[in-house]
């Protein structure tokens, strides 16, 4: 793998550096100057909250792991690494920087974060500074002008050969890991068990996953972010909701499966008709596709689900055109993936800026560009049983068409979700999930 990374990444960089000179000169400045940032320290004590490097910083080189560190770029001009090495028996020092990318970047190693100051560039009213506000040298500020973020969000969605490299990477560390929960839960483990045994096979600790895991045995596939994680396992565990990702050299995948116990027929029936309608809609991440559209025709097939099970009563039409679609997936149908699990600029009009609205009665949805080549999203549809939707829902007029008593059967399952990571192509969309859990077959 490092040697096709070696290979694509010249090209990688060479498409940041075009789209840096763009949006340098859109803006009005020289440099571009990026912070990898410094840790944050919690209320009233002396102990750090995990260190998250910034997104533009692992965009051009796979660390994540040097707060104090920048990278200068001046259209033209080789890129610079300003790498911070501490003086430090407290905590570990990061390695010298090593691997497939030294070889493009003149590199300063330093010893101090005010070190840095020395290798960036003079003119600091030229310079576009990309990071948090507690990245600061000195006078040497992020100022994040929104010209150049417009323009470098928009087309980070646009992933290179060699991102697309990184997340098929993250994608089977994540296939594997969830493979071990399954067996986990299988064999009658808690939820904090199940959590284990996934952080055992990805092979990395809950700080570096993208996210924190989300483990939900029976009634807790309900709560959308549940991150409980009970000791105990349940008398019975009827079903099994896991929403847990893996990280590669920064990219993230997201991943989600929902599985019913041996004895749970009728809510397997349920998944299987989740997952069905999932591939459908993954077949639909097609080049000029609207994604807004394709969240509201999910609800109407998901729709479709609940009244062909017998859940409700209405037409597929009638429950969109009432909210109470709504009620049973009130989340959006994905979102941009990446750097960040959550990617950047899924509202985003143009280069320049500017927001696609969100569908009335869709608040949730966090992508409503067009889909276009190189783009990657989550496709996730799902179907839950949640208290208190379901409560406002019993006091609305369409209360009548809704058929209680199985709702109520079925609030012992939580819900379900089936959740994959898709690359628009030119002809045909790339499950990366779904190609993952293939190769460990």
């Amino acid at each position: 793998m490092t040697d096709l990374l070696a290979k694509l990444y010249p090209d990688h960089l060479a498409a940041l550096k075009q789209r840096s000179d763009t949006a340098l000169s859109r803006g009005g400045y020289d440099h571009l100057v990026v912070a990898a940032g410094t840790p944050r320290y919690q209320f009233l004590d002396d102990r750090p909250y995990p260190f998250a490097v910034n997104p533009h910083f692992k965009h051009w080189l796979p660390v994540t792991k040097a707060p104090g560190s920048w990278i200068v770029y001046t259209p033209g001009q080789r890129s610079k690494l300003v790498y911070l090495q501490p003086h430090d028996y407290w905590h570990v020092v990061p390695d010298a920087p090593a691997g497939y990318w030294v070889e493009h970047f003149d590199i300063a190693i330093i010893r101090d974060a005010a070190e840095a100051k020395a290798h960036l560039p003079a003119n600091i009213a030229r310079c576009a500074i990309i990071g948090e506000d507690n990245a600061a040298v000195g006078e040497y500020a992020p100022n994040n002008p929104e010209s150049v973020l417009n323009y470098l969000h928009w087309h980070r969605a646009y992933k290179t050969d060699y991102e697309l490299g990184m997340m098929r990477v993250a994608s089977k560390l994540g296939a594997r890991a969830h493979r071990a929960a399954e067996a986990a839960f299988r064999s009658g483990a808690s939820e904090y068990d199940i959590n284990t045994a996934y952080l055992n096979a990805v092979h990395e600790t809950e700080n570096e996953l993208p996210y924190s895991n989300i483990i939900a045995l029976n009634q807790h596939g309900a709560v959308l972010h549940y991150t409980d994680l009970n000791r105990a396992p349940p008398a019975h565990a009827n079903s099994f909701l896991i929403d847990a990702g893996a990280s590669f050299h920064g990219y993230a995948s997201d991943i989600t499966r929902t599985y019913a116990s041996p004895q749970a027929a009728e809510f397997q029936a349920l998944v299987d008709a989740v997952d069905t309608a999932q591939r459908g809609f993954v077949d639909k991440v097609r080049k000029g596709a609207d994604y807004a559209a394709l969240h509201v025709h999910a609800h109407h097939i998901l729709a479709g689900i609940l009244r062909d099970q017998g859940f409700i009563r209405m037409s597929a039409e009638a429950a969109v055109a009432s909210g109470v679609s709504s009620v049973f997936f009130p989340h959006g149908l994905g979102h941009l993936i990446g750097l960040q699990v959550h990617d950047v600029a899924g509202f985003q009009k143009d280069e320049s800026g500017g927001i696609v609205a969100k569908p009335a009665g869709h608040p949730y949805l966090r992508l409503t560009r067009r889909i276009d080549p190189r783009m990657v999203m989550t496709i996730e549809p799902g179907v839950y049983f949640i208290d208190l939707l379901l409560t406002e829902l019993k006091a609305k007029p369409e209360a009548k068409d809704i058929a209680w008593d199985k709702v109520e059967h079925f609030r012992q399952y939580g819900g379900v979700r089936i959740e994959d990571d898709v690359v628009c192509g030119e002809t045909a969309p790339e499950n990366l999930t779904r190609d993952a859990f293939a190769t460990l077959n």
